[in-house]
């Protein structure tokens, strides 16, 4: 929007209105001083509740004048812009920004930062509380607009979340190696076919974007557009939470595949591994591979991504392992029915797995992460951590919101003794 600096420069002539935000910069020292954190979140989480919009930095919104910004100074405003949109809204607003040169009154170039906020999935709460966009101002929302506002947001996330477009983005923001894998069976041009498979989506107005789904296969970051679409794993040392015990941490980033891959890797470099010597030295480990690759695979696949600000928690104990999945079961599935009933959330992420290639397995039997809609994934996981530690596997409800799994250490007895 907006994307050339003569486009942008005849747009702050014309003033603000429903697409534009100005704002000056003042700073002191490397901080900024001007605008105020709370003002800024304000006007930034009304756009993204109401319209695609841009927000420039470095501009007079009355007399339109480019006052701009120092170049060593533009990074500290970048990260102050990031910082508040991670910190003082929630949930968090996706912006993208541009270091853009343009001319002042005299002629002069002056560097400004340009922030494109699109239009969000979601509705999100400022400092000041719920805003929206009215021509060149912010309003509060009236609670019969907000309450509407929710309606819409929420239906649009029940309705096959996975398949709701992402503002903002397009097929320019997939990685070919990814989407070719989608592809590969029809000589129809590109895009045409990653909208029949729902990885792209047209918003209402005809633009073509990304999907959720696209996103979480077909980006190589989808943590841009999605931030909470991740897994974040810990080992400690122990039994206790308790980050004073951390022993290894990472924050599992990048399609969908690859974080089962990496969360895979994180539990092999972090689980011990004793030995049996009945007749022949035989390696134990303290979980059943199989069953957390299934566990994580389930995670993935089954969560609810329309939750924003919740991740996919992945922790290591000495007698234990959690992982914690947003979202509550589907449909009337139930803890003590999840055994015997096969019901996904997610069709189209499942469907997409199924076809996926594992990394690393060539000519084996399991070629994607779903062979088909089986239904056996949890029955495996009981049977197969069972079987190691002697213990069952425990599924519980979280407040209706998040699915815990804890499965238990081939040590746990021993720690328990």
């Amino acid at each position: 929007m907006f994307d050339g600096p003569e486009e942008l420069l005849e747009k702050i002539q014309l003033g603000e209105d429903t697409s534009l935000e100005l704002k000056v910069v003042r700073l002191k020292g490397d901080r900024v001083a001007e605008p105020k954190r709370d003002d800024l979140a304000d006007d930034m989480a009304a756009i993204a509740n109401t319209h695609e919009g841009v927000l420039v930095l470095g501009v007079d919104d009355k007399t339109r004048d480019i006052d701009g910004i120092e170049i060593d100074k533009l990074e500290a405003v970048e990260r102050y812009v990031y910082e508040i949109c991670n910190e003082s809204i929630r949930p968090p607003v996706i912006f993208r920004s541009f270091r853009l040169q343009i001319p002042d009154s005299g002629g002069v170039l002056r560097a400004v930062l340009k922030i494109d906020i699109p239009r969000s999935l979601f509705v999100h709460e400022s400092p000041g509380g719920y805003f929206h966009r009215q021509g060149s101002s912010k309003r509060k929302m009236p609670p019969e607009y907000l309450a509407r506002l929710f309606q819409q947001r929420s239906q649009a996330r029940l309705i096959r979340f996975e398949e709701q477009p992402v503002p903002g983005t397009g097929m320019a923001d997939f990685l070919r190696t990814l989407w070719e894998k989608y592809t590969t069976r029809s000589n129809e041009p590109s895009e045409t076919i990653l909208l029949k498979r729902n990885l792209l989506a047209k918003e209402e107005g005809g633009a073509i974007c990304a999907s959720v789904a696209g996103i979480l296969f077909c980006c190589e970051h989808p943590e841009r557009f999605l931030p909470s679409a991740f897994i974040q794993a810990v080992r400690y040392r122990g039994t206790k939470q308790d980050s004073n015990y951390q022993i290894d941490a990472q924050d599992i980033i990048g399609p969908l595949d690859s974080q089962i891959t990496q969360a895979m890797a994180f539990l092999k470099r972090n689980q011990a591994v004793g030995a049996q010597k009945a007749p022949h030295r035989v390696d134990k480990p303290q979980f059943s591979e199989r069953a957390i690759f299934e566990a994580i695979v389930n995670a993935v696949a089954h969560r609810d991504y329309s939750i924003a600000g919740s991740k996919i928690r992945f922790f290591i104990f000495d007698d234990r392992l959690e992982i914690y999945s947003p979202g509550a079961l589907p449909n009337t599935v139930t803890v003590e029915s999840m055994a015997f009933r096969q019901v996904t959330r997610n069709e189209l992420i499942t469907s997409l797995l199924a076809e996926t290639p594992i990394a690393g397995v060539r000519d084996g039997i399991k070629r994607g992460y779903f062979m088909e809609k089986r239904g056996d994934g949890v029955p495996i996981i009981l049977a197969e951590s069972e079987t190691l530690s002697g213990r069952k596997p425990i599924y519980r409800m979280i407040d209706d919101s998040e699915l815990l799994l804890t499965v238990f250490s081939d040590a746990a007895e021993r720690l328990r003794a």
